[in-house]
C-alpha cells in the first residue's frame, strides 16, 4: 500500500528574484497567512514576492528608453528593451522611458524610473518629423548617455535611424547581445558575430532580452510639454515635407492573414460557417482555419493556420472549436491575446489562450451575431460602425 501523501500543488509559495517558484516546506495556508510580513489576512496563499527598487540613490545619468505604444501598452519587443537598459543601470543610473502615443501600463514594474507620455502621437498618424523633434528635444532636456529603441519596422526602428543621423550619433542596428560595455550584432549574411563599444544610439533586435526584472524602478510620471514645432539640439526643424495620406481601410477578408491584427478561427467545431462568416464580418476581422475544418472543405488552404499552414502574430486571436494540435499552437505562438471558445476545458489551446470560454463554439457565434445584431438596432439602422469589443464582451459576459 502506498502510503506517501501527495504534495498539494496549492501549498503557500514565494517567487524568487530568478521568477522559481518555491513552496515553503511545513507550512499551511493558515500559518502562511499569520505570518505574513505583509499583513496578508490568514489563509493566504500564491502570494508573489515583492519586488525592491533598482536603486533609491540621487541619478548622476541617465539611460533613455524611446518606443512607440500599441492601445495603450508596450508589445513585447519594447519591454525587452526597456528591460535591457534597467540591467545594465547601475546604482547612479535612472532609466527614463519616452512613450509615442498613451501609455496606461505599469512603467515602475516594467523597470522605467521615469515616464514621458506623449499621448499626441498615435500609430495610426505617420509624423516622422515631429517624433524626431520629440525624441531630440527629450535628448536634449535629459542628455541621457545611450539612447535605447526596438530596431522593428514599425516606426521604431525607423525613429532611431532618423535620430543617429540627425544628429550624427554612433549607432548600432540589429543588435543580439548587449552589456554594460559593449554590444554586438551579427554581419555578413548571420556568417560572422561584430562587437563594439556601446554607441551613443542602440537599436535592439527582438527577443535578446528576457524583459522579466527581479526589480522595479521608481515609475514617476513626467509632465512634459512638447512643442511640434521645435527642434532638439543638433536636429534641424527644416520644413515638414511629409504628408499624411491618412490609413485606407480594407475588407479584412482581403488581408493576407500573416498582416491581421484580428483573426478569428474556426476548427472542427464550428457546424454553421455561414453564422461564423457573418461574425467575422461583424467583428471585422480576417477569417482563419484549422488543418481538421481545411481537410473537411470548410475552408480554402489560404486559411489554414498552423506548421504546415501560417504563422500569424495577431493582437487578437479567438479560437471556436479548435482543440489546439501542437502544430495550430505553433502558428499562433506570437499572437498577442488569444481567446479560446471551446467545450473541453482541459484542451491544449486551452493551456495557451490568456482566456477560455467553456461553452459550444455554434452557440457563442449565434449570441455574438444576436448581440451585433441588437447593437447595430440599438445605432440605428444608418449605422455603418460597430464597436466589435463591446459586441465581444457583451455577448461574452
Amino acid at each position: 500500500m502506498n502510503t506517501l501523501k501527495r504534495i498539494d500543488p496549492r501549498r503557500p509559495f514565494t517567487i524568487t528574484a530568478e521568477g522559481l517558484k518555491r513552496i515553503t516546506l511545513g507550512m499551511t495556508a493558515d500559518l502562511a497567512g499569520s505570518l505574513d510580513p505583509m499583513g496578508a489576512a490568514p489563509g493566504t496563499v500564491h502570494r508573489e514576492q515583492v519586488k525592491m527598487r533598482r536603486t533609491t540613490a540621487a541619478p548622476q545619468r541617465v539611460l533613455l528608453v524611446a518606443a512607440h505604444a500599441d492601445r495603450g501598452a508596450l508589445d513585447d519587443h519594447a519591454r525587452q528593451v526597456l528591460a535591457g537598459a534597467a540591467l545594465i543601470a547601475d546604482a547612479l543610473t535612472e532609466v527614463v522611458l519616452l512613450v509615442f502615443g498613451e501609455f496606461t501600463g505599469d512603467a515602475a514594474a516594467l523597470g522605467a524610473d521615469k515616464l514621458i507620455e506623449l499621448p499626441m502621437f498615435d500609430r495610426r498618424r505617420f509624423a516622422p518629423l515631429d517624433e524626431l523633434n520629440a525624441l531630440a528635444a527629450c535628448v536634449a532636456a535629459y542628455a541621457p548617455a545611450h539612447i535605447f529603441l526596438p530596431d522593428n519596422a514599425t516606426g521604431d526602428g525607423d525613429l532611431g535611424r532618423r535620430y543617429a543621423a540627425a544628429a550624427r550619433a554612433s549607432v548600432a542596428t540589429h543588435v543580439v547581445e548587449i552589456d554594460t560595455a559593449h554590444v554586438a550584432s551579427y554581419v555578413r549574411a548571420n556568417t560572422a558575430f561584430a562587437v563594439r563599444a556601446l554607441p551613443d544610439v542602440v537599436l535592439l533586435a527582438p527577443n535578446t532580452v528576457e524583459p522579466k526584472l527581479p526589480f522595479v524602478g521608481a515609475g514617476e510620471r513626467v509632465v512634459w510639454r512638447f512643442d511640434g514645432a521645435s527642434a532638439g539640439a543638433g536636429v534641424s526643424g527644416g520644413e515638414n515635407t511629409v504628408r499624411d495620406l491618412g490609413i485606407e481601410e480594407i475588407d479584412a477578408a482581403q488581408l493576407a492573414l500573416e498582416e491581421a491584427d484580428f483573426i478569428v478561427s474556426a476548427g472542427n467545431g464550428v457546424s454553421d460557417v455561414p453564422a461564423f462568416e457573418r461574425l467575422a464580418t461583424t467583428l471585422g476581422a480576417a477569417i482563419g482555419a484549422s488543418r481538421v475544418a481545411v481537410d473537411d472543405g470548410k475552408f480554402t488552404r489560404d486559411k489554414q493556420i498552423g506548421a504546415t499552414g501560417k504563422t500569424v502574430e495577431a493582437s487578437v486571436y479567438i479560437a471556436f472549436g479548435i482543440s489546439g494540435a501542437v502544430q495550430h499552437l505553433q502558428g499562433i505562438k506570437d499572437c498577442r491575446h488569444v481567446i479560446a471558445v471551446n467545450l473541453d476545458a482541459s484542451a491544449p489551446i486551452a493551456k495557451r489562450a490568456n482566456l477560455t470560454v467553456i461553452a459550444d463554439a455554434r452557440e457563442t457565434i449565434a449570441a455574438l451575431n444576436e448581440a451585433a445584431a441588437a447593437a447595430r438596432n440599438a445605432r440605428g439602422t444608418g449605422a455603418a460602425l460597430l464597436n466589435s469589443s463591446a459586441v465581444a464582451e457583451g455577448a461574452l459576459a
